[in-house]
């Protein structure tokens, strides 16, 4: 029968058969979608510890802004090279084994880095570099791992919808962990933050390469549910290395993976919403504490509302397009809608230069906030579009080129504050790659459907 063989019945459209939507399954992919989801949290928890205690480590240990702008992007710079390493290796090792192994090695980063303040004066700024540059080497496989694991356990038309939710576990981050992180930094200190966030990361991991299993070798998950994810164009078998062909890219494959049209506009777009992520995580807070003038405490309640409203929005958005999918409409037309109405609702964030009030300024960046999320798909979009023979590189190389914002935002906007004593400048820096984002995947990018790498 088609339904074991997991020959799908609808492959352009991702819906599974009636046969297999009629059998009584487990809902085993869903725990595997909070567990992606808690991950992703203190993924991005870490990621926002530097941003929350910004000030109190400039005070302490002396660091003016172009300096914690190089701190900053030093994340970005490590965390960029090593997605191309990093999508390889959960080609060739699996995505269970990399991804528990990078959540060990950066929760021991994002340890070692509370005590830096032991160090002598003179190697603070380079110890400080190193260790926030090997967070980002670690934290590499992370995204395009949440990507591959998606991909294996979901069908395509809840694909959106399952993405988007693993993707706003960083707004739930900020959310939680930003007040809970000023309150700690104000009270105890900022080394007591990163050891936090350290020591619940060891134990996240442990817990993970323990527990998790691949589709078909998980004990709770039974016959239906493998059927129905299977036949809805899941890749189960992603990570079965006895049913993996081994290959090695030509050079005209390598070639496509880089040039491909729709493969650039989707890489891309992912580069411009970026932009307002690491602003979000470095430059924000020191926004709320340093031109608007609230305390550490204030500023993590006042952080954590527009990361609420990006959770809404995100998860808004990943249903609204596995919906018009459902409905019959186009992928391209599914996944762009969101993309694009996001995005114009993210460049309104500029608006907070012509207004004073500190409940205003949250109104806007909230706004601005909830559009992002709306227009976080593109790891729904890099799920659908990607040849299925390197799904771990294709994630890797739009991971990538989406985190040279890291690298670019934090030094572009430590300067534009440096410079010009204000953060105008910086909301015009965001708020225009907004534009060019919709721009890419209105002009550049091509039709939404799963591509095939060249003979």
């Amino acid at each position: 029968m088609n339904i074991i063989k997991g020959a799908p019945t609808h492959p352009a459209a991702g819906f599974p058969s009636d046969a297999a939507r009629s059998q009584r399954r487990t809902v085993v992919r869903y725990f595997v979608l909070a567990f992606l989801f808690t991950i992703t949290a203190i993924n991005y928890g870490d990621r926002a510890t530097l941003g929350i205690a910004r000030s109190s480590i400039s005070h302490d240990l002396g660091l003016n802004p172009v300096s914690m702008g190089y701190v900053f992007s030093a994340f970005g710079w490590a965390y960029v090279l090593n997605q191309v390493p990093g999508g390889w290796l959960l080609d060739r090792y699996g995505s269970i084994r990399v991804y528990g192994a990078s959540l060990f090695a950066w929760s021991l980063c994002t340890l070692a880095i509370a005590g830096v303040g032991q160090v002598p004066h003179s190697l603070v700024f380079p110890t400080l570099f190193i260790l926030w540059a090997g967070l980002g080497l670690v934290e590499a496989p992370a995204f395009p791992a949440n990507s591959r694991i998606t991909s294996s356990w979901f069908p395509t038309a809840e694909r959106g919808l399952a993405t988007s939710i693993f993707n706003s576990a960083q707004y739930v981050a900020v959310a939680f962990f930003a007040p809970l992180m000023g309150w700690v930094t104000q009270r105890l200190g900022w080394e007591y933050i990163f050891a936090m966030m350290g020591l619940l990361g060891v134990l996240l991991a442990l817990l993970w390469l323990a527990t998790m299993r691949a589709p078909a070798k998980h004990s709770a998950v039974n016959a239906a549910e493998l059927a129905y994810i299977r036949e809805g164009g899941a890749l189960v078998d992603i990570d079965d290395r006895s049913r993996r062909t081994k290959r090695r890219l030509n050079g005209r494959q390598i070639r496509f993976m880089l040039t491909d049209r729709t493969l650039l506009g989707v890489y891309g777009g992912q580069y411009c919403i970026n932009v307002i992520l690491y602003f979000f995580l470095t430059w924000f807070p020191s926004y709320l504490h340093q031109a608007r003038g609230l305390s550490l405490t204030e500023t993590g309640f006042a952080a954590s509302v527009p990361a609420l409203c990006g959770l809404l929005g995100a998860i808004i958005g990943g249903a609204v397009s596995d919906r018009l999918l459902r409905s019959g409409r186009s992928e391209s037309f599914a996944r762009k809608t969101p993309f694009v109405v996001g995005m114009a609702l993210a460049s309104t964030l500029c608006l907070c230069n012509f207004v004073q009030s500190p409940l205003f300024i949250i109104a806007i960046m909230s706004l601005a906030f909830f559009g992002k999320g709306v227009a976080a798909i593109g790891w729904a979009v890099i799920s659908d579009i990607a040849p299925k023979e390197v799904p771990g590189l294709a994630a890797g190389i739009f991971n990538g080129i989406g985190n040279i914002a890291g690298i670019v935002t934090p030094i572009a906007i430590g300067y534009i504050v440096s410079l010009t004593a204000s953060y105008d400048g910086a909301l015009l820096f965001v708020a225009a790659h907004c534009l060019a984002a919709i721009l890419l995947y209105l002009v550049v990018a091509g039709k939404i459907r799963r591509l095939t790498l060249p003979a």
